[in-house]
C-alpha cells in the first residue's frame, strides 16, 4: 500500500520547512557546545599556573576568553530573536521570511563554534589533545565541529541561501535593486 504525507505537491514545501527545524536545532547545540568550551577555558585559566600565576593573569589569554564570550552572547541574542520570532510568526511567512535568516545564524553558530574550540585549544594547550583528562570534552568537541558545521548545509550554501532569502524578500517589498 502506498501512501502520501501531507498535500499533494507541497513536499518540497515541508522539507524546507524541516530543514529550518533541523538547522534550528544545529544552531541551539554549535552555542551550547560553545558555552561548554567557554565555560572549561575559563575553569582552566583559573587553575592552571604557568610561570609563577595562574593562565587568568595573562592578558592575551583574557582576550581569547572576551572574544569568546561576546561572540557567544551575540550569537545567543540572535538566537532568542529568531525563535521569537518563530513562536509569533504565522507558519505560512516563516518559510518565505526566516530561511535566510535561520540559514545565516546557522553558519554564525557553527564558526562561532568552530572559533571557541580553536581557543579553548589553545588555552589548554597540549592537553587539549588527548581523549582523557581536562580537556577530554575540548578535544571532542574540537574534532566534531566540522560535523556541525556541514550538517544540514555547510556554511558556504547557509552564506548563499540567507542572502538570497534577502535579496527576494527585498524584491518582493518593493526594494530597487
Amino acid at each position: 500500500m502506498t501512501g502520501r504525507i501531507g498535500k499533494e505537491n507541497q513536499a518540497f514545501k515541508y522539507i524546507m520547512n524541516n530543514f529550518n527545524h533541523e538547522r534550528l536545532s544545529g544552531i541551539i547545540h554549535a552555542v551550547r557546545f560553545s558555552r561548554e568550551l567557554f565555560r572549561d577555558a575559563i575553569l582552566h585559566a583559573h587553575q592552571r599556573e604557568a610561570f609563577g600565576k595562574t593562565l587568568i593573569h595573562n592578558q592575551v589569554v583574557r582576550y581569547k576568553l572576551a572574544n569568546m564570550s561576546r561572540r557567544i552572547e551575540a550569537t545567543q541574542g540572535w538566537l532568542y530573536d529568531l525563535v521569537y520570532q518563530i513562536k509569533m510568526m504565522p507558519k505560512e511567512q516563516q518559510l518565505l521570511r526566516l530561511g535566510g535568516p535561520t540559514a545565516l545564524l546557522k553558519a554564525q553558530a557553527t564558526k562561532l563554534f568552530e572559533f571557541c574550540a580553536r581557543e579553548a585549544s589553545q588555552i589548554f594547550g597540549g592537553l587539549s589533545y588527548t581523549r582523557t583528562g581536562k580537556a577530554e570534552r575540548v578535544e571532542r568537541l574540537y574534532r566534531d565541529v566540522r560535523v556541525w558545521a556541514i550538517g544540514g548545509g555547510s556554511e558556504e550554501v547557509m552564506l548563499d541561501l540567507g542572502i538570497r532569502q534577502q535579496i527576494k524578500i527585498a524584491q518582493l517589498m518593493g526594494a530597487k535593486l
